[in-house]
């Protein structure tokens, strides 16, 4: 470190490259934080968890009791152990908590004084923080097993919207209704993301194998639906054409650039694609466990050079390196299956929750003396760990 922070000084070192190796160191030190202790609330499994993008200060998680809790992740005390207290909670006491498991939560992406729930209840909620009362009400026919809001939509206000019954719904916050429906799938959507490049481009994942990427602003249906053999008609008679997945695909992601999508399905398989044309680039995960019957909720790091994927597998998490396939790790901590993870980019920690019930901080080791010598050796010309080796490059055209 003290390395880079004489290059740094000297002007012989990009600023960004600085801080994209030490976001990368943190995050390949990822432990277990027993100093850090989030509120036990939830008196069943944790499902889904959201931290705002405005202030990074607040948390949501929501849970198979179909409660929803608000925690403050700050350590106002400033001390070495303390809890993420719970601030405010829609409990089984609460006239309009949900009657079902919770099973996406998410803050309003540009301010805190609003987030959304939707349920296994038929329900999609619009509520306001300070008042813990929802603005809206979307009702269903059938199940709803996922939702998802633009992070930066600016010319619209929908909310994307995966059901039992094999459509993907279109909740607009500003008149209150169902704007439109698109048809396409044929199976229950386990999963919908919007894009973080292109406010019109929402991908969906369904149980009949297939992810399809849509511009909403089109009336003719989807852009193109992903194929694992990338056209290439495929030698096993029981792969379905045009198909992402061996199985149900029941995970999305998003890389933060917006320029690739990561799918999950139940054929233990993990897939990263190329969102602008659809092409498998063929990253080789090996055998990524997934036995989920409803959406897994895995994240993606950001910041860091290479990226990382966090995906909940049995009762650890499983960490990736994104673009070479390589397991970096597996977080052990919770004592049944993780369900969810979300990764805090501002501080490179991570949260994850299961069905024990837990939500598990995994923060940063403290830096040690050895890492800084390490820095000091590259500079001088010696050699250092590959998987610290930084791989950024300043062009904004690549990738």
């Amino acid at each position: 470190m003290l390395g880079f922070l004489f290059a740094r000084q000297t002007g012989l070192e990009d600023p960004l490259h600085l801080k994209r190796a030490e976001s990368t160191r943190r995050v390949l030190t990822l432990e277990l934080n027993k100093d850090r202790i989030v509120d036990r609330i939830h008196g069943n499994g944790v499902n889904t968890l959201d931290i705002e993008a405005v202030e990074g200060k607040y948390m949501l998680s929501g849970g198979a009791d179909g409660v929803i809790v608000i925690y403050d992740l700050e350590n106002s005390s400033q001390k070495p152990q303390y809890t993420c207290k719970s601030i405010c909670t829609v409990g089984r006491s609460h006239r309009d908590v949900h009657k079902f498991s919770v099973e996406t939560v998410q803050w309003y992406p540009h301010d805190t004084g609003m987030f959304t729930s939707s349920s296994f209840d038929k329900t999609l909620k619009i509520w306001d923080t300070e008042t813990l009362i929802p603005a809206e009400i979307f009702s269903f026919e059938g199940t709803v097993y996922c939702h998802h809001m633009s992070p930066i939509a600016t010319k619209h206000s929908l909310i994307a919207v995966g059901t039992k019954d094999h459509k993907v719904q279109l909740c607009d916050l500003k008149s209150g209704s169902r704007s439109h429906i698109l048809q396409g799938h044929r199976g229950e959507i386990l999963s919908v993301k919007w894009s973080p490049r292109y406010e019109h481009i929402l991908a969906t994942a369904s149980t009949d194998s297939k992810v399809r990427l849509w511009d909403v602003r089109r009336a003719t249906g989807s852009l193109f639906t992903l194929d694992q053999h990338n056209g290439v008609k495929s030698k096993a008679a029981s792969e379905a054409a045009d198909s992402a997945h061996n199985g149900r695909v029941n995970g999305l992601c998003f890389t933060g650039d917006g320029l690739h999508l990561l799918t999950i399905g139940t054929d233990n398989r993990m897939r990263l694609w190329n969102s602008a044309n659809g092409e498998n680039t063929l990253v080789n995960y090996g055998k990524v466990y997934n036995e989920s019957r409803k959406g897994l909720k895995f994240t993606v790091s950001k910041g860091c050079s290479p990226e990382f994927v966090f995906v909940p597998s049995g009762s650890e998490i499983a960490v990736y390196a994104l673009f070479t396939g390589k397991l970096i790790t597996m977080l052990r901590g919770h004592y049944s299956y993780v369900d969810c993870c979300e990764f805090h980019p501002d501080y490179q920690d991570l949260y994850s929750g299961g069905k024990d019930c837990n939500i598990l901080a995994w923060i940063p080791a403290p830096r040690s003396p050895a890492l800084d010598d390490a820095d000091d050796q590259t500079k001088s010309g010696g050699s250092l760990n590959p998987a610290f080796e930084d791989a950024w490059s300043s062009s904004d055209d690549e990738g």
